[in-house]
């Protein structure tokens, strides 16, 4: 069973599962919370991997404490009722972290994509790091992303999972996604179509920002930023605005109605793609980002003091700026008006993988599935040791 509710998760899922159910030894039940509804469907449609089930947990205005009980007493009754042999989380959501301790509660082994990503705070990113923290203390399987990944969990608390360096599941999304809107003019020209109001003729600035560590004081920093940024006239901002209702309120009324600025409605990935592909700066609080701009060549602005993503900032084409307007502003404009300062960061790197990484963590599920109950398990194929 592979567990996912939001879109990043979607994403990075979506690959994993598409190659899953490619295999004739394993089946598949792909499950969605439905942490982010509204947006899943795009995500799903554009890799044409439908859902077995969504279980609807999110109520409007629900808290942490709220929607994570939702997930665990929905994923419980799942797990009674399908008992299936491996479940499958992603990263460092409410839903990754409530549908595993779901499963061992449950007595479920536990793979976890994207483990061993590190900030070293609980607070920074939150509750993120708490999340994928309690999902590796107690996953069978952990699919790190990363070397550096793998090299946090071999310091950690859980000492009998076993690790496999495989990439990250993003890269291979974004990397289909990219080469379909390069191949099929027809799927080009409607992405295109969608963003008519753009100007050809000026930079653009690409925005996400979502994190709940900077709601309040953050967001308005954040706001404070972009609005003197849009100030210039060759510049023109994009920013689709995620739909927490925390962000919504704060991002309209401080930013809506300006020039050069358009805030718009969360995107499907592939127009997410077709605007990464565009942009000359990414500008973001996301993980995602991070992991993507540099892949594409883009430099990537992150609206953070802290990451989990350290391979990004040592490649130079990832910057740490935190939510001060001017820093915001002044970093902006540095790679816009010089061009030394632009190539040295726009520049095409791949820290997180080659495009591979769910065919990684498949051979690796189908290893270990296949393995016979109560044996010693052989080897994954490309496991490192503890």
């Amino acid at each position: 069973m592979v567990v996912f509710g939001t879109r990043p998760e979607a994403i990075k899922m979506l690959p994993v599962i598409a190659e899953l159910r490619k295999r004739p030894t394993l089946a598949v039940i792909a499950c969605s919370t439905g942490q982010h509804r509204e947006m899943l469907q795009q995500v799903t449609e554009a890799f044409a991997q439908p859902c077995d089930m969504d279980l609807g947990i999110m109520v409007s205005g629900q808290g942490l404490t709220a929607l994570t009980s939702r997930v665990l007493l929905a994923m419980s009754e799942v797990l009674e009722r399908d008992l299936p042999d491996l479940v499958l989380v992603h990263g460092d959501t409410t839903t990754a972290m409530a549908a595993a301790v779901a499963s061992f509660y449950a007595g479920i082994p536990v793979g976890h994509v994207e483990a061993g990503l590190r900030s070293f705070d609980l607070q920074r990113p939150w509750p993120e790091e708490f999340n994928r923290v309690t999902v590796d203390s107690i996953a069978t399987l952990m699919f790190a992303p990363t070397e550096t990944a793998a090299a946090n969990l071999r310091r950690e608390y859980n000492q009998s999972g076993r690790i496999l360096v495989t990439g990250n599941t993003g890269i291979d999304a974004l990397l289909t996604i990219a080469a379909r809107l390069e191949s099929d003019k027809k799927l080009e020209a409607v992405t295109a179509g969608q963003f008519r109001f753009l100007d050809p003729s000026r930079r653009l600035v690409l925005v996400t920002g979502h994190r709940r560590e900077s709601f309040g004081a953050g967001f308005e920093g954040i706001c404070e930023g972009l609005a003197e940024i849009a100030e210039r006239d060759d510049v023109e901002i994009v920013y689709p605005v995620h739909l927490n209702p925390n962000v919504r309120a704060v991002v309209h009324r401080k930013l809506a109605g300006r020039p050069n600025l358009h805030l718009i409605e969360p995107v499907g990935y592939v127009e997410m793609v077709w605007l990464m592909t565009r942009a000359t700066v990414l500008v973001t609080d996301s993980g995602g980002l991070q992991e993507e701009g540099p892949a594409l060549g883009k430099p990537v602005l992150v609206m953070r003091d802290v990451t989990e993503r350290p391979e990004a900032l040592a490649s130079g084409v990832v910057k740490l700026i935190g939510t001060d307007p001017r820093k915001i502003s002044s970093s902006v404009s540095q790679l816009i008006d010089d061009p030394v300062a632009y190539a040295s960061m726009a520049r095409r790197v791949f820290p997180y993988g080659d495009g591979h990484a769910a065919q990684r963590i498949v051979d690796a599920v189908e290893d270990w599935m296949c393995c016979d109950a109560g044996a010693d398990p052989k080897p994954l194929r490309g496991a490192t040791s503890k």
